[in-house]
């Protein structure tokens, strides 16, 4: 992309996006918002087991090094002036976990990514610790159900597992963090005076965090049993938290941290109360702004911390819903079904057939996330009649990722008690019109689909922006205008989405109960019953106590 003459002096941001399956590094002009030049590379994934999903930590951050080196000269090839860049914001997939040796620099292990479901065998060992066995008794001070979505199983699993980890840990120079933690700390030094940091928004993903005091919390880290020696300290979303140490950026500071979610929904320029957007990629997820006051979900949304721009700025937070499975159930149709050649073909197939001849189609191939939060959910297909094509197949599909936003943005009424007036649509599937349309009709609400082709890459570089000392807004948030790419309006009737609906519950209904697990031991130990049967406040004190007693017994032993 070759800029005008007028642009030709506009300080730019740089952005790094590190998401699930690419790593890129992108210029965002300060005076127009658009990208100017990026490279991207793509990150592999490795599975060693079903349901496992992991990442090479060092490939992360050398493709990240790659996605620099290669942007800068792009830019040296367009005659942009280096010097130009003023300041750098990361934003990076949530969740993904990552443990490293603070003396050497390398990884512990693989980094272990949001989507992986091995912990699973872990929950109930603290579940039998919770007040009633109840997956949500850990709300009120995290903000999220216990789930193999957050970070906090993840780093249990790899200490349990990995005696490398365990010894570090002995010798104190065992490091955690999300993705974000870690780009920072190879970019500002590393074992050479690395910061050891992270953002408000991804702190919040990691089960360890109070939502109230953003802190990290010793009763979480004892529940999941999480030496907090090894947690990196808490900022907030948009500060200078220090300069890059080396390279052809050596000096310029990094300004800004986000979650990719929360960098979405700051790029969407859903900045008031009540504003929503959905992304739309491998998986799914619907973000809510609800202002600086907390929303305790009840309905099966996770709170979170949506940002914080600034050390003394109040906390914006958010409900959220989670899909696990939207963009990749396309890939499964392609990869593993062979129903079609190329996920864009989707659409054209789809829109063969204009009904899924009432078949329904539930993806849950590692469970549910919200609002359902079922670990033993799997995926099913309702409805199947000899006249069943695979063109009905494919359309449910798209349905299938529609149903469950809508899903979430009931649980969000439910909790709010306000409906939402219209959802912004952003991410890769979001290119997908008929995706969109469905959306529309199944929610009966309108669909805007935003014009900035990564809205998240957008979103980091405003928050990098006006960091103070960096400041260039240029203005209030409000002034800057973003216009819609396409707007869908639903075009059915009430009674007959409703009827969708109705059908796609009883669908959800019946892939509950296929991944039957045996209890483990903790939730049929004796202790753990008798505990168990206490009132919550009493449980939590009783069992906190010999939580701490157990520990000091087991140093007594050893």
């Amino acid at each position: 992309m070759t800029e005008s003459s007028e642009e030709d002096s506009s300080p730019l941001i740089g952005v790094i996006n590190e998401g699930t399956n690419t790593a890129s590094f992108v210029l965002i002009s300060s005076k127009t918002w658009e990208e100017i030049v990026y490279h991207t590379e793509r990150i592999k994934q490795i599975c060693p087991h079903e349901g496992w999903q992991e990442q090479d930590p060092m490939e992360i951050i050398d493709l990240v090094r790659k996605c620099i080196s290669e942007t800068l000269l792009k830019m040296e090839e367009q005659g942009i002036d280096i010097s130009r860049i003023v300041t750098l914001g990361i934003t990076n997939q949530r969740e993904t976990s990552i443990l490293w040796d603070s003396t050497t620099g390398q990884p512990l292990y693989n980094a272990i990514v949001w989507s992986d479901i091995r912990t699973a065998s872990l929950i109930d060992n603290v579940l039998a610790k919770v007040p009633h066995n109840d997956k949500n008794a850990l709300k009120p001070i995290c903000g999220l159900p216990i789930s193999t979505l957050f970070s906090a199983l993840k780093i249990r699993w790899m200490i349990e597992n990995v005696p490398e980890i365990r010894k570090a840990i002995r010798e104190q120079k065992c490091m955690f963090g999300t993705v974000d933690t870690w780009i920072v700390w190879n970019l500002t030094g590393g074992v050479k005076g690395g910061l050891h940091i992270t953002d408000v928004t991804n702190a919040s993903r990691t089960m360890l965090m109070n939502i109230e005091s953003l802190l990290w919390d010793s009763v979480l880290c004892r529940y999941m049993q999480v030496p907090k020696e090894i947690l990196p300290t808490i900022h907030s979303s948009s500060e200078i938290y220090g300069y890059v140490a080396e390279g052809q950026l050596k000096n310029i500071p990094i300004s800004g941290i986000l979650g990719n979610q929360q960098s979405a929904l700051i790029g969407e320029m859903c900045l008031n109360e009540g504003e929503a957007k959905s992304t739309y990629r491998a998986g799914c997820f619907v973000v809510y702004n609800t202002g600086t006051t907390r929303i305790d979900s009840t309905h099966g949304l996770v709170t979170t911390v949506a940002y914080q721009l600034g050390k003394s700025a109040s906390p914006n937070y958010a409900l959220e819903g989670s899909v696990a499975v939207a963009g990749s159930s396309i890939m499964w149709l392609k990869e593993n079904m062979n129903l079609i050649d190329s996920v864009p073909e989707s659409e054209n197939v789809a829109d063969e057939v204009k009904t899924t001849g009432d078949v329904y189609f539930v993806p849950a191939f590692t469970g549910l996330y919200a609002p359902y939060w079922r670990n033993d959910a799997r995926g099913i297909l309702c409805g199947l009649t000899e006249f069943t094509t695979k063109q009905h197949i494919v359309r449910a599909c798209l349905e299938a990722v529609c149903y469950q936003v809508r899903d979430i943005l009931e649980a969000v009424r439910k909790d709010t008690g306000l409906t939402l007036i219209t959802l912004k649509a952003n991410g890769t599937m979001a290119q997908n019109d008929l995706l969109l349309q469905l959306q529309a009709d199944i929610c009966g609400i309108p669909v805007d689909r935003s014009a900035i082709p990564d809205v998240s890459t957008l979103g980091i570089a405003l928050t990098a922006a006006q960091a103070e000392g960096i400041d260039l807004w240029n203005g209030s948030p409000s002034a800057l205008n973003f216009h819609t790419n396409h707007c869908f309006e639903p075009c059915i009737s009430n009674e007959e989405r409703n009827h969708k609906y109705n059908k796609w519950k009883m669908a959800v209904q019946r892939s509950f109960g296929w991944a039957t697990t045996k209890k483990s031991l903790a939730m049929t130990d004796e202790r753990y019953r008798l505990l168990a049967s206490l009132p919550g406040t009493l449980f939590l004190i009783t069992n906190f106590i010999f939580l701490i007693l157990s520990k000091e017994f087991a140093k007594e032993q050893s």
